[in-house]
């Protein structure tokens, strides 16, 4: 395995098990709440450990021994590049414990009106597909494709596990929030206009 496939091996380590992650915490949120520490390590046991296995049974499958064309080394480590901003605004925004779930387990959080948040309600999991894409360039074999293509199925339905929690946590504000800005494709305020949509702290 090449430089650039250790690169896109890490890339997956990290991204892979958010979904798995959620799939833990938000169907019992209610049961985590009353024992917060055992979600986070059922969470990351049932999540990263696994992910991690699979990763080295599997590496000869996901990542090329040769390496890819030019022009998908650029445009792999452009988009894990644009993913660790991502990841450095969203972290700026929220701060770290919030990253892990902190608030869906205290029930917690406010509504707030500034940040990347304020653009996409779902930086972490569009800066996640970035980089999962990254890595199929680098990669580039089939295999890590269709990985990308089944981890995108799977963080689609965390997400509306994620959306359905935040929306018994805030109600109608979190309907509102909804109606003013989008999942992924990030709006801008036309020139003159104020822009003050809200965002959920997590």
């Amino acid at each position: 395995m090449t430089f650039l496939g250790w690169i896109a091996a890490l890339v997956l380590f990290l991204q892979l098990p958010i979904p798995f992650y959620w799939f833990v915490m938000h169907p019992q949120v209610s049961y985590w709440r009353r024992n917060p520490k055992a979600g986070y390590i059922t969470g990351v046991l049932l999540s990263w450990l696994p992910v991690t296995v699979l990763l080295v049974i599997f590496h000869r499958e996901l990542f090329r021994a040769n390496w890819p064309p030019l022009w998908e080394i650029i445009a792999g480590l452009i988009l894990i590049i644009f993913e660790a901003w991502i990841f450095w605004r969203v972290h700026r925004d929220l701060g770290a414990k919030r990253l892990v779930g902190q608030t869906e387990l205290s029930g917690g959080g406010e509504i707030v009106h500034r940040g990347i948040y304020a653009l996409i309600r779902h930086p972490r999991y569009m800066g996640s597909f970035l980089a999962i894409l990254g890595a199929c360039f680098l990669a580039g074999t089939r295999a890590m494709w269709l990985v990308a293509a089944i981890w995108l199925v799977l963080t689609r339905i965390a997400i509306a596990l994620e959306e359905r929690e935040l929306h018994d946590r805030f109600g109608t504000a979190y309907e509102e929030y909804c109606r003013r800005v989008p999942r992924f494709v990030p709006v801008f305020a036309k020139p003159g206009e104020g822009f003050g949509p809200p965002r959920i702290l997590k």
